[in-house]
């Protein structure tokens, strides 16, 4: 199991490596700013797609941490 820091970390340098440092500040403080609901955003995230094309994804996800 990761710990708390671990976890940060590797997110931290997911937001960097796909969103630029700039932009990844933005993000953090806009979330610092707003009360965020994770459980409310978390029941959104995929109204959009089908169990089908979630389970792609992870799929997917799982095969690019192999590379």
């Amino acid at each position: 199991m990761k710990t708390e820091n671990t976890i940060r970390a590797e997110a931290m340098d997911i937001l960097i490596k796909h969103l630029g440092p700039i932009d990844t500040g933005k993000f953090l403080s806009s979330i610092s700013r707003e009360k965020f609901d994770y459980t409310q955003w978390q029941k959104n995230l995929w109204n959009d797609k089908t169990i089908e094309e979630i389970h792609q994804m992870g799929i997917e996800l799982e095969e690019k941490r192999k590379k």
